[in-house]
């Protein structure tokens, strides 16, 4: 089957602007409120903090920084050891580092690609002094979230929530972001809805956000003049980003509704082939911000990962992930390889990594045969079937 490039490149995930985003940056700018005050952060804070049901939230430069705030509100501090999902952006993890603090990398399952909660079990049971654990909800899907808030407690852990992917996700009816005491969402260009970068901390903990809101503006006292008692960042949100997010917000449901339809076109298109889409619980919904999928073992052909590089073997009836992204990118079509998991990563050579089988890798696994497909809500049905098409060509 031949196939033509496309003239204007499918992404993997891009911004979509709808009008209403245009109108209040337009705002900021007529009422000359373009700094780090004003009333779209207002308004996109108490948006945010409605949607997804919690008491306060901090609208911040990125979601690392929210991350990073969540981070020391926790209480983190040099020499500490922090549990950390495994495959996830290394921006989930960097903060303990900015702390001096220690990852302990815990593996993922495959019922949802996240953090196994017997892995995170076992995780206790061999370093008990542990006091925070970060979990993180994989493109959009959320992790066991009790079971792995239920293992806090009994330990007497802070949970930190990444809900960067999985804004509007739902885990047994309730909002991804509020089960940690401190959670963060992420705004990036390529996220379920953008700011064009920005992230925001979610709390029910009133002081802790006052005190994260303080953080944020270089910690700056109440006083005439600059006076700094505690070591700040310029983390804050300004009020023209913010303006971006707060016409975005109004188009959050319809996103996921479209994204969803683009996860399942795929999963009715590949049903005849030997993959398997990313997993989700039935008690859970995702927000299918990317639709991934994963090679069955025995379609594999020969393919190995450098450093750098990759190489693959192809063999008729069988294809890779490697293999599949390439033939995407010769139309022009943008794909990506499976978060790489933090423990294969060099900048963590020698770290701990818990799986919940000392004989098991779950996570390196699914990088090995796993792939993000473009998911972009510009994508009309007609170019994902092309998408589709193309792939089924790699296993002819």
């Amino acid at each position: 089957m031949k196939f033509k490039a496309f003239e204007n490149k499918l992404w993997l995930a891009s911004p979509t602007m709808y009008g209403e985003e245009r109108m209040y940056v337009k705002e900021a700018f007529d009422t000359n409120w373009v700094s780090t005050v004003g009333e779209n952060l207002n308004q996109l804070e108490r948006g945010i903090a409605e949607y997804v049901g919690c008491k306060k939230s901090v609208a911040l430069a990125s979601g690392t920084s929210a991350l990073h705030l969540a981070v020391k509100l926790a209480g983190v501090k040099q020499g500490d050891t922090v549990f950390c999902s495994d495959m996830t952006f290394d921006a989930t993890v960097n903060p303990v580092s900015y702390e001096h603090a220690e990852q302990i990398f815990i593996d993922s399952e495959t019922d949802t690609w996240n953090m196994n909660p017997v892995a995170l079990k076992k995780a206790f049971e061999l370093y008990p002094d542990t006091k925070v654990v970060i979990v993180a909800n994989l493109y959009g899907t959320p992790a066991k979230l009790d079971e792995i808030k239920r293992i806090c407690d009994e330990n007497g852990a802070v949970l930190i929530e990444d809900a960067a992917e999985s804004l509007g996700a739902t885990y047994k009816d309730r909002q991804t972001g509020t089960f940690g005491k401190y959670n963060a969402i992420s705004f990036n260009g390529n996220k379920i809805i953008t700011t064009s970068g920005g992230g925001m901390l979610l709390t029910d903990d009133e002081d802790g956000a006052k005190l994260a809101r303080k953080w944020s503006t270089q910690s700056r006292e109440p006083a005439p003049w600059y006076q700094h008692e505690d070591l700040g960042y310029n983390y804050r949100m300004s009020n023209i980003v913010a303006g971006i997010g707060r016409g975005q917000l109004l188009h959050l449901d319809e996103n996921i509704d479209k994204k969803r339809k683009i996860y399942l076109r795929y999963k009715e298109g590949f049903k005849e082939l030997p993959v398997q889409m990313n997993p989700f619980l039935d008690c859970s919904k995702p927000n299918f911000w990317l639709s991934c999928l994963t090679v069955n073992p025995d379609a594999m052909c020969e393919q190995k990962r450098g450093k750098f590089d990759c190489k693959y073997v192809s063999c008729k009836g069988k294809s890779c992930p490697d293999e599949i992204r390439e033939t995407l990118a010769k139309y022009n079509i943008e794909s990506r390889p499976i978060w790489k998991p933090m423990h294969m990563q060099p900048i963590f050579e020698g770290y701990k990594f818990i799986s919940a089988e000392d004989t098991t890798d779950v996570a390196a696994d699914i990088f090995n045969r796993g792939l993000c497909l473009p998911s972009d809500i510009k994508m009309t049905e007609e170019q994902q079937n092309i998408v589709i098409d193309i792939i089924k060509s790699c296993f002819e």
